[in-house]
């Protein structure tokens, strides 16, 4: 169901809106975690690792669909506003376009590239086999990743969240249950996981494209809407190519930081991929809630309601901070009993490698949420600049901090302590920024 942010009381809107998008990438980081868990549990220690090792790869082309998803998600957001239907569509078709051209692009290149990009991590021989055979089943996958991301975007534009997420509960519950019969009972090892993934998200992909076609032939632009504009393009270009050079550059950085971790050993690669991944859902969960404050802004942005922008920013981050509270003591407390998720308790040294990340991080989810609520601000009102110089300087500094105080600290613990400096760091940048820009709208 379609809705205009517009009208009414902003945090109300903004709850009621952005908690569905939280439960649907919940849902959606059950892919990944589920992977893991099948991985530690049922395959070893090795298997842990080697997803973990490729997952840090696939985040580039998540980079790239999450790119398209917010280029499409905030130009609609923006003309549906504006009440502007036939560019709306017209920026809709674009943007299927567009992703489908790019998809091909990068999925050639994975295949021709994917183990060279694995040697450069300095990827352990002994899960460099598993981790290429998970990486190329993944990126046949590319095409249901990027159209399933454009059609969430799309749903998030018209101010639909519910759509998404009951899609996602569906099949993410259903992943969980195919990667164990695969890896399990068909004894598939880590092709089982890899498949089951894929299987899953074509699913979702395919039911979320129907329902978008259905939804869209419901608007009436008035006059046919063209298939196809360069200028629409360029518009949705001005999102999407700061946030995939965003997330693209973060998830290069993450590879740089890969190969610092993996000189540890295998332990703490393996500790590392079981709690990064705890802590991505936060962070995926938190960048959600921001594409929402996004889409909330992009139309009161189209309707010239400036006003409504500043009152969606603290509306987000009341919501972002009460969903802090009980990751924080989870993360915090119970770290240990999470990993068991994933790994032995034999796996000692993987346990308390991936308990210390936990403990240093989790405190500062507080920062790191208010940066992405503010990120959603600017990334709403087209102030990219702004949102990349936050951003970027996040990435420099965990990357160069994470190599420094390794050396300094020559442990793991050096890196998790790179994390808290450049969230810190960016949050006062991204706050300064959005305070900045939303004064320019309200004194026009």
């Amino acid at each position: 169901m379609n809705k205009d942010m517009t009208q009414g009381d902003p945090r109300k809107i903004l709850w009621s809106f952005c908690l569905p998008m939280f439960g649907s990438i919940v849902f959606q980081q059950l892919y990944n975690i589920a992977d893991s868990f099948v991985a530690g549990r049922f395959i070893g220690e090795y298997a842990l690792a080697a997803v973990g090792n490729s997952y840090n790869i696939t985040l580039i082309f998540i980079a790239f669909a999450f790119g398209c998803n917010i280029g499409c998600s905030v130009t609609v957001s923006q003309l549906f506003g504006a009440k502007n239907f036939r560019d709306m569509k017209t920026s809709v078709y674009t943007s299927f376009a567009a992703s489908g051209i790019l998809c091909a692009v990068l999925m050639l290149l994975g295949l021709l590239s994917g183990d060279t990009l694995l040697i450069l991590m300095k990827t352990q021989p002994e899960i460099m086999a598993d981790s290429v055979l998970y990486l190329k089943i993944y990126i046949w996958g590319l095409p249901f990743l990027f159209f399933y991301n454009i059609a969430t975007g799309i749903f998030s534009a018209l101010g639909d969240s519910k759509t998404p997420f009951l899609f996602l509960a569906f099949s993410s519950g259903a992943n969980i249950f195919v990667d164990i019969l695969f890896v399990k009972v068909l004894q598939m090892k880590i092709a089982g996981v890899a498949w089951a993934t894929f299987l899953c998200q074509g699913v979702s992909c395919i039911l979320s494209l129907a329902i978008v076609c259905i939804r869209l032939s419901k608007i009436n632009p008035g006059e046919r809407a063209p298939l196809f504009s360069w200028k629409l393009l360029g518009k949705i270009a001005v999102i999407a190519v700061p946030s995939i050079l965003q997330q693209s550059f973060i998830s290069v950085g993450n590879m740089m930081i890969q190969g610092c971790i993996n000189h540890f050993g295998v332990s703490v690669a393996a500790g590392y991929s079981a709690a990064v991944k705890l802590n991505n859902l936060v962070i995926t969960s938190f960048t959600t809630i921001g594409n929402g404050i996004s889409n909330f802004a992009a139309q009161n942005l189209g309707a010239k309601k400036h006003e409504r922008i500043g009152q969606g920013f603290y509306a987000g981050l009341k919501l972002v901070w009460f969903l802090c509270i009980p990751f924080c003591i989870l993360y915090f407390g119970f770290g240990r009993y999470l990993l068991l998720l994933f790994l032995e308790e034999s796996s000692s040294s993987a346990l308390t490698a991936g308990v210390q990340f936990l403990r240093i991080l989790s405190p500062f989810y507080f920062v790191v949420s208010a940066k992405l609520a503010a990120d959603g601000i600017l990334r709403g009102i087209s102030a990219m600049r702004q949102f990349m110089a936050a951003t970027f300087t996040d990435l420099i500094l965990r990357v160069v901090l994470s190599f420094a105080l390794s050396e300094w600290f020559q442990s793991a613990t050096g890196i998790w302590c790179s994390w808290p400096v450049g969230w810190t760091t960016a949050m006062l940048l991204s706050v300064f920024f959005y305070r900045k820009k939303y004064q320019e709208l309200t004194v026009r």
